[in-house]
């Protein structure tokens, strides 16, 4: 199994542990083994088109007692940033995010550089706290977090991202 796959699967357990009933995914390749993962386990998935569009079904679903997570790519807050602000952190949803990073080592698409890299600082600046996983970081520790995450979400009522490097030529180790 690459290391990608490993943390991957890792996030997956990570979110069932902490409960999962439902989530909101943007497809990409990139978290396909999430998605995939996710629903070999049977939490159902919703595709939504964009992020924001994520953003109001995954809110809905809180709202109507769900326990729900977001799984995306972080280049994808540029759409979802008004609704997440506006409307999940506005109403305290305790929404967790899973989103994979773009950008940095590894990425093979120039044009992404731009707004990826400064997704942090984005998401820092609209008060949506963030924590960050890369190959340094063991699986079993990518599951803890990720577990973290969406239980600090939960207890917080507030938008909480994990931001997840699998890009990184380091995460294709095992």
């Amino acid at each position: 199994m690459s290391g990608s796959h490993a943390r991957y699967e890792a996030v997956v357990d990570g979110l069932l542990d902490w409960g999962l009933q439902t989530f909101v995914y943007v497809p990409s390749s990139h978290v396909a083994a999430i998605i995939a993962g996710l629903e070999r386990n049977g939490v159902p998935g919703l595709m939504a088109n964009r992020e924001e569009e994520a953003a109001g079904i995954a809110g809905g679903l809180l709202l109507g007692g769900r326990r729900v997570a977001i799984v995306m790519q972080d280049n994808g807050f540029g759409n979802a940033l008004t609704a997440l602000t506006t409307f999940v952190k506005a109403y305290h949803l305790g929404l967790p995010i899973v989103a994979n990073t773009r950008g940095g080592l590894g990425e093979y698409n120039a044009m992404i550089h731009t707004f990826c890299e400064a997704v942090p600082d984005l998401l820092k600046t609209a008060g949506i706290a963030a924590e960050r996983l890369g190959p340094a970081e063991s699986p079993a520790l990518w599951r803890t977090t990720t577990r973290a995450v969406a239980e600090h979400a939960a207890m917080t009522h507030r938008p909480v991202v994990l931001l997840a490097d699998v890009m990184h030529p380091g995460s294709a180790e095992a």
